[in-house]
């Protein structure tokens, strides 16, 4: 009888273990968001679980650089994590290196999304007629200003590109964080790398009002055309004529640019919807003012920018595929934006509660600034990124020896890109 007993004790733990097993499932997510993502996917995780007993979610940061060669590896040696989260052109480059993204097409036309994402968010979902990603949070993008800096040097938040020059060279010359140093600029940027400096340009470009930075989606330059050649002429003379940034900015990428920002050294700057929350709390304690980008023209509306879309991508060769797509589409739910909002600053969802939020959070949150949309050249132009590495050495270059001619420089500029824009069709 004991063995009897001890058989049917073993029998039961054994069928406790496999029903445990069947429904204790891990998803593995990676991405690049930090410590706010890690936050984000452990909540929306939780409220995924109260749905579906027993699956946890374990989601891994990694620096972007790592994020790109970790992923594409993983993918291309079979042993892909469940789901990836990242920017829109990011996937698009995971897509251009595998070709092993799920088709999400089926899913998101099998969602009612309709109250909250607009035809715009649903374009940026696909590449190549294919949706790679369940759009989850807009990047939004704005400027900041220093508070403080400006009540020193008796000015308000700038709303030309006129008023910002004005006021950088008071940032520059009158201490305006008054530790009698001369450490201070009037605006911080970045250039070391393509997307550092052209993202610059393109939020400058977009926050004017205008449409398309170097080329437009039919391949046409349109960098010698009167207003862009304006802007582009005021963006570069910053680093050069005009001495608004630091020295070495050329050098700069994101990890430095935001070391001068939270440095306490620039007074005008990018702010990103993500940047937000820390920046209240640390680094510059909530003293910064957001707005629209400066307006170059007056027959133009500046703008905050829309300057990318997030979105959670399933490789095809996903471990746990059908589990993986219903925690993706989950990520569109109220509990999980709402989440989203809170922990990393953005979300697309129109429904969420916004009234805990600080001031300049919820200038975010409810899009109260007029708004750009990016238009994303590498998603319909293969050539752009070999493009757009042209244009930066070409910049580079007028930053490091700035031309006696700045409209000569443009001209030469534009048809040395058209040339390349033909090589590059052919």
């Amino acid at each position: 009888m004991k063995s009897l007993r001890l058989l049917l004790m073993g029998a039961a733990f054994a069928t406790a273990s496999l029903a445990q097993s069947a429904y204790s499932q891990e998803l593995v997510i990676w991405h690049d968001l930090g410590d706010n993502g890690i936050k984000w996917f452990e909540e929306a995780g939780a409220e995924f679980a109260k749905e579906n007993p027993g699956v946890t979610i374990t989601s891994i940061s990694y620096p972007t650089d790592q994020w790109f060669g970790r992923v594409i590896s993983a993918i291309n040696t079979n042993t892909a994590p469940d789901l990836i989260y990242n920017n829109y052109e990011r996937v698009i480059r995971i897509e251009t290196q595998t070709d092993f993204l799920m088709d999400l097409t089926d899913t998101l036309s099998g969602m009612d999304t309709s109250s909250f994402l607009t035809d715009a968010d649903m374009s940026v979902a696909k590449y190549n007629d294919k949706t790679i990603i369940l759009p989850t949070q807009r990047v939004q993008m704005g400027f900041g200003v220093r508070k403080s800096w400006l009540e020193k040097v008796g000015e308000s938040f700038p709303q030309t590109w006129d008023d910002v020059k004005r006021i950088a060279v008071k940032f520059k010359n009158d201490d305006p964080d008054a530790n009698g140093k001369d450490d201070t600029f009037g605006l911080a940027l970045e250039a070391a790398k393509p997307r550092d400096l052209i993202h610059m340009l393109d939020l400058y470009t977009f926050g004017a009002g205008l449409r398309h930075t170097l080329i437009d989606p039919e391949g046409k330059i349109v960098i010698d055309e009167p207003k862009h050649a304006a802007v582009l002429k005021e963006f570069m003379k910053t680093f050069t004529d005009y001495g608004f940034v630091a020295p070495d900015t050329i050098n700069h990428s994101f990890g430095e640019m935001y070391q001068v920002i939270e440095g306490g050294r620039a007074g005008m700057f990018r702010v990103g919807d993500w940047n937000v929350k820390k920046w209240d709390a640390q680094a510059l304690n909530g003293d910064f003012e957001l707005g629209n980008w400066p307006a170059h023209f007056d027959d133009e509306t500046n703008a905050v920018v829309i300057g990318g879309m997030r979105g959670v991508a399933v490789p095809d060769n996903s471990p746990n595929k059908e589990l993986a797509v219903k925690f993706a589409q989950f990520l569109l739910s109220k509990p999980a934006q709402q989440a989203a909002l809170e922990n990393v600053g953005a979300a697309v969802r129109k429904d969420l509660d916004i009234a805990d939020l600080s001031e300049r959070r919820q200038y975010f949150a409810a899009a109260k600034g007029n708004l750009n949309a990016y238009d994303f050249p590498e998603s319909v132009l293969p050539y752009y990124p070999e493009l757009e590495a042209s244009f930066h050495r070409a910049l580079l270059s007028a930053i490091s020896n700035p031309p006696a001619d700045w409209d000569a420089f443009i001209k030469d500029l534009a048809k040395e890109m058209r040339e390349k824009t033909a090589l590059l069709k052919n």
